[in-house]
């Protein structure tokens, strides 16, 4: 066998492993935002509401951002596990911030489909996000 495939067969294993670790990881902490949070978005974004499809997706790249700079600096799957649990604690904490602290009234706001309300809460986690991966990666 080549030292190319011996390498993929060795590799694909480890690289799916990542993979599920770090999904489950991003689907549980998206799944405690949705619980915490003061709008429920799922069924506004089955109803076509802009703004709720705007925040749920901004949110879930902001807790994915700072998974894959952990994803990216691990060493194995245990690693992804630990700093994917205490990265996403802190974003999801800071989620909930924002969406409590930045606006008054954001559910409502939300809810009646406001995309300049969505737009700024989503930029701000996303910017969270970046600090919080950064602060990871060094």
């Amino acid at each position: 066998m080549t030292p190319v495939v011996e390498s993929l067969l060795q590799g694909v294993p480890v690289l799916l492993l990542h993979l599920a670790v770090s999904v489950f990881v991003l689907l549980a902490a998206l799944g405690i935002y949705m619980t915490i949070s003061p709008h429920r978005q799922i069924p506004m974004v089955r109803a076509g509401n802009t703004a709720a499809a705007v925040v749920l997706g901004g949110t879930a790249v902001s807790l994915a951002i700072p998974l894959a700079f952990c994803l990216a600096g691990a060493v194995n799957a245990w690693d992804i596990l630990l700093w994917g649990i205490v990265t996403l604690t802190v974003q999801v904490i800071t989620a909930v911030l924002v969406d409590l602290l930045i606006l008054p009234n954001l559910p409502r706001r939300i809810a009646s489909g406001d995309m300049a309300a969505a737009a700024l809460v989503t930029g701000l986690k996303l910017a969270m996000a970046a600090l919080l991966a950064a602060s990871v990666a060094v």
